[in-house]
């Protein structure tokens, strides 16, 4: 490598060394608004302080930031004292922030919950104005960016639930000073064509100001007056927004508002299948009820007839004859259990089976070898088995453990 040409690592070290070394940015003092806040779970703060035109990195680590005696959250106004320094691994800037002050609440939430005390007040958050959620959806209208992982989630969850259903997506910015506009404008088609039967409203999770278009008046009034039930679904669980409180029910995300807004089909067919056999079960019992109700009639009407009686006592006679015979086959039956019983008794005790299975009896002149003290080597050994005899001649007697 050439002398003369630097490597990015060098650059970044020698700004960073330049920053470290300027006496003006040794203290700063700043004022603005926090953005992107995280608390990390080791007790640093991570977020970025803005004002109408610039923004930077700050970073709070935990044995300062466990001085700061109020809640910190995204749109609050805050005084801070910092160091600024460079981060070499993104050659960025940031300030380290040792203090922290509150300027009161930001002019973001201010203007929320000033919104929110007046639609409030006007009766848009009124339980009276909810309208119900269809059960069994035909078709589900859906605003939301067409890019954002918010549509995918909708889709699969619908998919998965409930696919007889027909969705139908109204495309809409999501985010910035258009976004507002454009999701009013798409709640007020979507009422227009009238071609669905409930509408989700919303997208993914972000800061404050990501989200900031679902707590405008514009769309606070198309949510109010839309004919069509509205499901919120803006951001993740903690997420709260004014189309929230606004709308007939509120999602914790995405995928659940699509949960809200189908049926679970595996939940339906077990129904089916219950409602199938209640009424089987039900039918079955008119028909045999009806049966039992007209042989009735039929024996009351036969009762006095001579044919009928005949017919009885020849039934009784047979039904006699049928439970004698059951009682023959049933003694015969014991019988030859017992019979099979003392015939494996037999076959158990009998010396050839016992020989089938590979047994022999030895004998020498007629006396059988119960011990090996009775034999001796010479002797004639005669062995007995299930198809004949084995006569041998002893050629060696050994004792256990010889």
């Amino acid at each position: 490598m050439e002398e003369r040409y630097l490597t990015v690592t060098a650059l970044s070290k020698y700004i960073k060394y330049k920053f470290d070394h300027d006496h003006h940015l040794e203290e700063v003092l700043l004022e603005g608004e926090i953005s992107n806040f995280k608390h990390h779970s080791r007790g640093h703060f991570y977020f970025t302080l803005k004002d109408e035109n610039s923004q930077i990195s700050a970073t709070m680590f935990s044995r300062e930031a466990q001085k700061v005696k109020f809640d910190v959250r995204d749109g609050m106004k805050v005084y801070v004292k910092g160091r600024v320094t460079v981060y070499e691994p993104s050659g960025s800037y940031q300030i380290n922030v040792v203090e922290m002050k509150s300027d009161g609440i930001g002019d973001l939430y201010l203007a929320y919950e000033k919104l929110k005390k007046e639609l409030e007040k006007e009766g848009y958050f009124d339980p009276l104005h909810k309208k119900p959620i269809p059960k069994y959806p035909k078709a589900i209208g859906v605003i939301t960016s067409p890019t954002g992982a918010a549509i995918r989630d909708i889709i699969n969850t619908i998919n998965r639930r409930y696919p007889l259903t027909h969705m139908i997506l109204y495309p809409a910015i999501v985010q910035g000073v258009d976004a507002k506009d454009d999701i009013a404008l798409q709640i007020k088609k979507a009422n227009k064509d009238n071609l669905v039967d409930v509408l989700i409203v919303g997208r993914g999770g972000g800061s404050i100001e990501d989200l900031w278009a679902f707590n405008e008046r514009v769309v606070a009034d198309a949510i109010y007056n839309s004919n069509i039930p509205v499901i919120s679904a803006v951001g993740h669980e903690i997420d709260f927004t004014i189309a929230d409180f606004v709308s007939d029910v509120r999602a914790a995300t995405p995928t659940a508002a699509a949960e809200l807004a189908t049926p679970n089909i595996e939940v339906l067919k077990k129904n089916i299948s219950y409602y199938i056999d209640t009424m089987t079960k039900k039918i079955n019992y008119l028909i045999n009820d009806n049966k039992m109700k007209l042989l009735s009639l039929d024996k009351r009407l036969e009762i006095n007839n001579p044919i009928s009686i005949l017919k009885r006592e020849r039934e009784t006679v047979n039904l006699s004859l049928k439970r004698l015979n059951l009682a023959i086959n049933h003694i015969i039956d014991l019988k030859k259990n017992q019979f099979e019983r003392y015939r494996a008794l037999l076959e158990e005790k009998n010396p050839l089976a016992i020989m089938a299975k590979g047994y022999s009896i030895s004998s020498i002149n007629g006396n059988i070898i119960t011990d090996v003290n009775n034999a001796k080597k010479g002797d004639l050994l005669t062995t007995e088995m299930k198809n004949g005899k084995i006569i041998s001649e002893v050629v060696e007697v050994i004792k256990n453990g010889e």
